[in-house]
């Protein structure tokens, strides 16, 4: 299995830690608003990525992250005139709707930064133990970035480039402008713990690097997160960790690529920002998770209409060729599963394996008219890769249904022609009963008889 690593900026061939055993940790949400569509694409990328793996025979612990305690999430409670516990437990809900809605498996372990307020505080005291750390005047505590001699790897950046281009939050109290927060004392009513540095709360970056040790150890092996992660919280997170521990903190880092809106960055100020439940109400949650997937996990994909529509088309696609077949486990060409496996196997190319269930379902299609006997099996596999992406887990029937919008007649009307068809070839008056599925199918509604009846689908 190759996985592209961002640290060394190429494929490498993926050998775990600890044989068998996979221990993974992506970076979360801060839960202070609803969900968008740029964190669905990591949260379907890395729960593919973990039912991958699985299926692969790897034993996964899971952990990804929460931030209930943020510069963001404090503006916004008080804002709402809410406590943060409040906000943050209204907002963890919705994400967890969200996300059962788009088929994403929860994560294993689901650490909130505020049940490790004290782990965060003995790294801290650490990394001031080791003078990588430094209480500075205003009470904050700030990292010493040019003490860490690795500083920019992930990012391939130079300091002395960093520095001339660096903007400064509070310049005044730091030893360099590169150095970032690691501990805020807190301001007047303000959310807050105990800490030998006086009442406050952590910085962002030091708590990922606190909660991902202390539920993989200090060394794990593969480190995730969206895009726009690698710098400055996953470079921080590095120099941070290894300089904590000494050890080298992850082996493999992976991105999922952006997502843009009619080719634009989505940006609250462009009016092109869509939270994931603002789309669900009106596409598919699977039409949504299947679009994510047509595209290799770190490439930017395109969220527009268009793109949409050709994701329910091959949706419907795949559904019709399941429609009214009961699948059967049975002897099946190896080369589906072999195909399947190679492209995944490349960094999880989910386009690549896509293209292996489109050449399953032509061959489905030409089996149900030619090798009958074949169909439930080739439905079968059909259905069990598909799973493997999270597809494919709907009633064939309801989902071509659910998308058949526009229809040129009712569904009550469609119904009462079947039903006149039904009775036609009860009377054996097989010219009447075929004059009738040919009338439907001119309107685009096909009949699919079965053993359970005749259901109906819309194809565009």
């Amino acid at each position: 299995m190759q996985i592209y690593n961002t640290l060394t900026r190429r494929k490498e061939t993926f050998s775990p830690i600890e044989p068998g055993k996979v221990r993974m940790y992506v970076c979360g949400i801060t839960v202070y608003d609803y969900c968008h569509i740029g964190h669905a694409r990591v949260m379907v990328a890395f729960d593919v990525i973990t039912r991958y793996l699985r299926e692969r025979g790897y034993d996964v612990t899971y952990v990804r992250n929460i931030t209930d305690v943020d510069d963001k999430i404090l503006k916004r409670a008080d804002e709402n005139g809410e406590t943060i516990v409040s906000l943050t437990e209204r907002m963890i809900a919705a994400m967890h709707e969200d996300e059962d809605r788009l088929g994403v498996l929860r994560p294993d372990r689901e650490p909130r930064a505020t049940a490790y307020i004290d782990e965060i505080i003995a790294m801290i005291e650490l990394l001031i133990e080791k003078e990588y750390a430094y209480r500075a005047d205003n009470g904050d505590v700030y990292y010493r970035v040019r003490k860490f001699a690795g500083y920019g790897k992930l990012n391939n950046r130079n300091l002395d480039e960093m520095r001339a281009g660096a903007r400064v939050e509070v310049e005044a109290h730091k030893e360099d402008p590169l150095d970032f927060v690691l501990w805020k004392a807190a301001k007047p009513d303000e959310a807050s713990w105990p800490s030998p540095w006086g009442n406050g709360r952590p910085g962002w970056h030091i708590e990922c690097s606190a909660m991902s040790t202390c539920c993989l150890g200090e060394t794990f092996d593969i480190h995730g997160g969206g895009p726009d992660l690698t710098f400055p919280h996953h470079e921080n997170e590095i120099a941070q960790s290894e300089a904590a521990t000494g050890q080298r903190y992850v082996n493999t880092w992976m991105h999922a690529g952006a997502v843009r809106v009619d080719q634009q960055k989505m940006s609250k100020s462009l009016g092109n920002f869509f939270t994931i439940r603002e789309v669900l109400e009106v596409h598919d949650p699977e039409v949504v998770r299947y679009l994510l997937l047509s595209s290799h996990y770190r490439s930017p994909i395109n969220y527009a209409p268009d793109a949409l529509d050709e994701a329910r088309r091959s949706l419907e696609r795949f559904y019709n060729a399941l429609e009214g077949i009961e699948p059967v486990q049975g002897d099946v060409d190896e080369r589906y599963q072999a195909r399947f496996v190679e492209a995944m196997d490349d960094d999880f190319n989910t386009a690549e394996a896509l293209a292996v269930l489109f050449e399953l379902v032509r061959d489905l299609n030409r089996a149900r008219k030619e090798a009958p006997e074949q169909a439930p099996i080739l439905a079968f596999e059909l259905k069990r890769l598909g799973g493997i992406l999270g597809l494919f887990g709907q009633e064939p029937s309801a989902f071509l249904k659910a998308g058949a919008t526009n229809l040129p007649i009712s569904e009550a009307e469609i119904e009462a022609r079947i039903a006149a068809r039904a009775e036609a070839k009860v009377q054996r008056d097989f010219g009447r009963a075929d004059r009738i599925r040919d009338e439907l199918a001119t309107m685009g509604i096909v009949l699919k008889d079965s053993r359970e009846g005749t259901s109906w689908v819309f194809e565009r």
